[in-house]
């Protein structure tokens, strides 16, 4: 009985330490670091495997993926250019990633959520309304000037517009080294249709205010 009882919560150990990763984020870094080798990976497993210690560079801990805007000329007049770690091998185990979003004045970023990450934005230049919708269909949004910082919790759909009369650019942080992008479409969501009801009350904070009642859906 005794042997049984070990076993059992020798075996509860395991699992737990199995399942830990996956419901808490990003695992744990076992290095002091850890640069992806992305280009020659040969099996596909969770995360990238590392860098042998004495290939290891300085230079595989900087990134200049996000010191150029993007290029806006499309039909949303926005661009987002996102540094995770298959891009920056230095995020690689560190459960981080970062993105730079460019809007045009009228510029406009579609809802969408990532399942993996939730995600800290900062306001570089210019006027932007930002805002979410949480799982009870209710939206959130406020207006952010330079310097002021939003937050989108994970998993929730979110979404930002250019709400002044010059070019915007934000700065975002996201809490996994590869968040996911979970896209909607403009059938699902309204659409630029959704985005300029949005716009046409983007002086106001919307505090929880329904879907429903703002969209009339």
């Amino acid at each position: 009985m005794k042997h049984h009882t070990l076993l059992h919560l020798l075996l509860a150990s395991l699992l737990a330490s199995i399942i830990r990763p996956c419901i808490g984020g990003d695992g744990d870094n076992l290095y002091d670091v850890c640069p992806s080798d992305a280009a020659n990976q040969k099996m596909f497993f969770n995360g990238y495997p590392c860098k042998a210690p004495s290939d290891v560079a300085a230079s595989d801990f900087k990134s200049s993926l996000l010191g150029s805007a993007g290029d806006t000329d499309n039909f949303y007049r926005s661009s987002v250019t996102l540094a995770t770690a298959a891009e920056f091998p230095g995020l690689n185990t560190l459960g981080l990633s970062a993105a730079r979003t460019d809007m045009d004045v009228d510029g406009m970023v579609l809802p969408h959520a990532h399942p993996r990450a939730s995600e800290m934005m900062f306001v570089r230049a210019g006027m932007v309304a930002a805002g979410f919708v949480d799982s009870t269909n209710q939206v959130f949004q406020k207006r952010l000037g330079e310097g002021e910082v939003f937050v989108f919790p994970k998993g929730l759909l979110h979404f930002c517009f250019n709400a002044g009369f010059e070019p915007a650019t934000i700065f975002s942080v996201l809490n996994s080294q590869n968040p996911g992008i979970a896209s909607v479409s403009g059938a699902m969501f309204g659409g630029k249709g959704m985005m300029e009801k949005l716009k046409a009350v983007s002086m106001e904070d919307l505090n929880g205010v329904s879907s429903v009642e703002l969209f009339g859906e």
